[in-house]
């Protein structure tokens, strides 16, 4: 879904809570969240207000070297996709937000790029 002004005010509302990547502010700037079930067993990019509330929740993903690990994205398996200060995805090795979380990509650029070859892969 395209980023609007009430999307651009929550992105905005998250910065103020925690310090956030550049490169999530940049995709939130852009788009407010992404749904796409139908590739390998689902992919979302969850909104800013959802990782807002995800991080009053259960705080940031435990990723050590990450002073803050935002939870930005999950999977139709429950897994979650976190980004850090190393800019790094990162992957939850189960669907949980306090296990361990294994380098899923070097950037969330990568990130984006991986989910664009499957989507181009689909048949």
């Amino acid at each position: 879904m395209s980023a609007t002004d009430d999307s651009h005010q929550a992105t905005d509302a998250l910065v103020d809570l925690t310090p956030i990547p550049s490169d999530l502010t940049t995709l939130y700037w852009v788009i407010s969240e992404a749904s796409l079930p139908d590739i390998d067993n689902g992919y979302f990019i969850h909104s800013p207000v959802t990782v807002a509330e995800h991080f009053r929740e259960y705080g940031p993903a435990p990723i050590d070297g990450e002073s803050i690990a935002l939870v930005f994205a999950s999977d139709g398996g429950g897994h979650l996709f976190a980004i850090g200060d190393s800019r790094q995805v990162r992957k939850s090795t189960t669907a949980s937000w306090f296990d361990d979380f294994e380098v899923a990509a070097s950037s969330l650029q990568g990130f984006l790029e991986q989910l664009g070859r499957q989507i181009a892969n689909q048949p």
